[in-house]
């Protein structure tokens, strides 16, 4: 597939999880997906995203995902996006702030077939944890 078919494609997923959908992944994951350094408690494969992802909007419920920039080369596009989102719930065995956060997020993604089979992301943790008042 062409760089900006699978820019496209990572614009259809971005909606899907803005409306919070899991059930809809397996349209843009490959079955061979691989997350590269998962963030803490994700499993493996596209399961272990579906359930890092649920534990994730349980904690922030009105999480949005925004896309501020994407860089496309061969079989990969790399993204600079945002996550916002309010601590309403259980994150990591800290009860729910009430803190907005928004978090600075690099992603890169490799596609095959149209799906994306390889991810690896760089979160702000730190920065995360200063908004909810865990770090100074």
């Amino acid at each position: 597939m062409s760089i900006e078919a699978n820019k496209a494609l990572l614009e259809r997923y971005v909606a899907v999880l803005n409306r919070h959908d899991l059930t809809g992944l397996d349209e843009f994951y490959h079955s061979d997906y691989v997350q590269d350094d998962p963030p803490e408690g994700m499993g493996p494969g596209l399961e272990g995203l579906r359930k890092w992802l649920a534990t994730w909007i349980e904690a922030f419920p009105d999480v949005r995902w925004i896309v501020e920039e994407q860089i496309g080369e061969e079989d990969q596009v790399w993204s600079r996006s945002t996550w916002q989102g309010t601590h309403q719930g259980p994150y990591r065995g800290m009860p729910a702030t009430g803190n907005k956060v928004v978090t600075a997020v690099w992603t890169i993604n490799r596609f095959v077939g149209g799906k994306i089979v390889q991810a690896q992301w760089m979160r702000d943790r730190l920065g995360m944890m200063r908004q909810l008042g865990v770090t100074p």
